[in-house]
């Protein structure tokens, strides 16, 4: 217990000593001479508490880290593998640490989050283990014929050949996408049959009910199906799943009061390639079923009139990459017939700008056609026509900006998921397909909220579980987190899972419970099969599905202790103690003088960026810090570096806390990508920080 006055009773000290101050009647002069000494004290009581304070919190994080696993507090709405209900066959399916790398102290204190007493460290980790390029003589010919061939700066021609890309025809496609790019959608299996039932519906005036999901993938996907459909004059109706009452996929129910009201025909987006029950349940009331998924599917198909999925073992469909809106949208292009080449592609653009938001936020990787997709896309969204598209953006400040890939992954998908997590995904169906300004503004305000909203409950359960790893020391030594809480919210617990993951470097499990039921997600790290692993725990599932990297599943809350375990047991089968340390990619090392001229406009060219074509990471050596960091809106932290003559600024998001961690005159070593400053209309280059440490001699 500290023995300095707490901040609340010293500004109660100030108020008392000022009160008494006046009442002895003192001159102005005195007054003020007075007052000013109560200040100083009170200024001195802060500073020890505030020392005092830090080093009591960061004493008892080292003691908690090292101490014993113990139980949590009373009334903790946490569950772990302590006492774990008995598993099959009656053994306890206990988990203990049985050795392995550790998450270091400074890793495990820089990805505290934010606990529930407020306590906060910064989520950058200072630890990652830096990839150099390695890039041989044959290599570094490539890149020079390359930059020859295309007029490119040598280290643009590097970055192109690192990425597979070192024949000119292949860059050169790589570098302008074309709508002609886009592959025949009669390519993909069952296309024929599929577009030829869709068009028997619409001629028989037959009701089409399209079957969705809630997540921005999801919800876009059924836009860009009605939209179509509803262009051929077809009857459609649409079913977007609630997450709280219906869960993730396709329902029986749901399917029998499709029938019962006279559909005839289902099309899913974004699910069913798994759906066995449901799909099989309208053969029998003699409703038919078109799916249109891009989820992994099992070794049988249900019994569809057609499954598009480029991941089928049949289809010849030369990219398996696309999203759940992707599909959709090679079944859009096939039943409206948009031309990719040839004639007026304006339908065909205007589609895009839909497609590419669930492109970009389902995180497939952004190559082959998903980055034509993408491409045109962002064009296309930074000239908005819609009501829905123009208040989206402007709801999220970026009118009149040119989008990238970055603005729709952070920007604009959360609030259009945030209708889905929160409350009912029916609002981004609504704000998408509205004709009506003030409708659209007034659903684009909503959205905006609901992503406040989940900001805040996301921030609780991360809270909790902080807690649970401060009190825990087995944590630590992990190779795979599983979390679960009572009343957790089921919309948010895929987003706790994502960040628990980006900041432990270890695939992550959050299940919510509520009513003795567990409903979950998962997140995972490069390496790490996810869907695998759940398939190898199958049996404790109700259901599950998903991909390599992201999934979700629902099972009963008494087997998460046998999953704890068993979903630990496999992980440390699969993971090496190098792929749990967090590693950062180098494509070149670079001085800072070799960053003017025209490099990052060509840099440009190689966008958009994200999974499969990341963003170039470059570092430099050596530099010099002009000035001790300043912190930013109290998270970020903005410094100057130099290098020789060189001089540039550099950002660092989130990094508040590492303020004290650099000095002015200290030599550092840094990663970073390259960014453009826009003030008053002059551009000017700076470093956006992605690891920064020591200089090494």
């Amino acid at each position: 217990m500290s023995s300095f006055p707490s901040p609340v009773l010293l500004l109660f000290f100030l108020v008392q000593n000022r009160v008494q101050l006046e009442r002895i009647g003192a001159d102005h002069l005195q007054f003020r001479a007075a007052f000013r000494a109560v200040q100083l004290r009170a200024l001195l009581y802060l500073i020890v508490f505030h020392i005092e304070h830090c080093v009591t919190f960061r004493t008892m994080c080292h003691r908690t880290a090292r101490s014993e696993p113990g139980s949590p507090p009373q009334g903790q709405s946490i569950h772990s593998t302590a006492g774990c209900p008995a598993g099959p066959g009656g053994k306890q399916a206990s988990f203990k640490p049985i050795g392995g790398p550790r998450m270091s102290e400074q890793v495990f204190e820089r990805s505290c989050i934010m606990n529930r007493q407020g306590k906060a460290a910064v989520s950058a980790d200072s630890r990652m283990r830096w990839i150099l390029p390695k890039a041989g003589p044959e290599a570094a010919q490539r890149a020079a014929h390359l930059a020859r061939e295309l007029d490119l700066l040598p280290i643009v021609a590097h970055l192109l050949v690192s990425r597979g890309l070192d024949e000119p025809e292949a860059a050169e496609r790589f570098l302008c996408p074309r709508l002609a790019q886009l592959h025949d959608p009669f390519l993909m299996a069952d296309m024929g049959a599929a577009v030829a039932r869709l068009r028997q519906a619409v001629e028989r005036r037959e009701k089409i009910l399209i079957y969705g999901d809630y997540d921005v993938d999801g919800t876009v996907a059924v836009v860009v199906l009605l939209t179509a459909l509803r262009a051929l004059g077809g009857l459609v109706e649409v079913h977007i799943p609630h997450r709280l009452t219906d869960g993730y996929g396709m329902h029986r129910e749901v399917i029998e009061r499709a029938a019962a009201e006279g559909a005839r025909l289902v099309v899913s987006v974004d699910t069913g390639v798994r759906e066995f029950e449901a799909i099989g349940r309208g053969r029998e009331l003699g409703l038919d079923c078109i799916v249109t998924d891009h989820h992994l599917a099992g070794d049988r198909l249900p019994p569809a009139v057609a499954i598009l999925n480029p991941h089928r073992p049949d289809c010849p469909y030369p990219d398996k990459n696309l999203s759940g809106v992707g599909v959709a949208f090679k079944l859009a292009q096939a039943l409206v017939g948009m031309p990719a080449s040839g004639g007026s592609t304006r339908l065909l653009e205007s589609y895009l700008k839909i497609v590419a938001l669930g492109t970009i936020a389902d995180v497939v990787p952004l190559v082959g056609e998903n980055r034509v997709i993408a491409h045109f896309g962002l064009m296309g969204l930074g000239r908005p026509v819609s009501p829905g598209l123009r208040a989206l953006i402007e709801v999220c400040g970026l009118g009149g900006k040119g989008l990238t890939a970055g603005h729709v992954g952070f920007r604009l998908a959360p609030r259009l998921n945030a209708a889905g997590r929160m409350e009912s995904a029916g609002d981004v169906i609504a704000l998408l397909t509205t004709t009506e300004q003030a409708v659209a503004a007034e659903i684009a305000g909503r959205l905006d909220r609901l992503n406040q909203e989940r900001q805040q409950v996301e921030a609780v359960i991360l809270g909790e579980i902080m807690d649970l790893m401060e009190e825990r020391a087995e944590y630590r030594d992990r190779h795979a987190l599983v979390f679960a809480g009572e009343g957790w919210h089921r919309g948010v617990i895929g987003i706790a899972a994502q960040r628990l993951a980006e900041r432990f470097h270890r695939p992550a499990l959050v299940i919510g419970i509520e009513g003795g039921e567990g409903i979950g997600s998962g997140r995972s790290i490069p390496g790490f099969h996810l869907l695998q692993a759940l398939d190898a725990v199958s049996d404790v599932f109700d259901r599950y599905g998903g991909h390599a990297q992201a999934a979700g599943f629902k099972l009963a809350a008494d087997r998460i202790g046998e999953l704890e375990a068993r979903f630990e047991q496999y992980a440390r089968a699969e993971l090496t103690p190098q792929d749990l340390e967090p590693a950062l990619r180098i494509d070149a090392d670079l001085n800072l003088g070799d960053l003017g001229g025209s490099l990052y406009q060509q840099l440009q060219r190689l966008g958009p960026h994200g999974v499969g074509n990341p963003t170039p990471v470059f570092a430099a050596r050596g530099l010099r810090l002009q000035a001790s960091p300043r912190v930013l809106k109290e998270q970020h932290l903005k410094l100057k570096v130099a290098q020789g003559t060189v001089g540039l600024d550099a950002l660092a998001w989130r990094w508040g806390a590492r303020a004290s961690e650099w000095g002015e005159g200290q030599s550092v070593d840094a990663a970073f990508i390259l960014d453009e400053s826009i003030f008053q209309d002059i551009a000017s280059l700076q470093l956006e920080l992605r690891d920064l440490r020591p200089a090494e001699v």
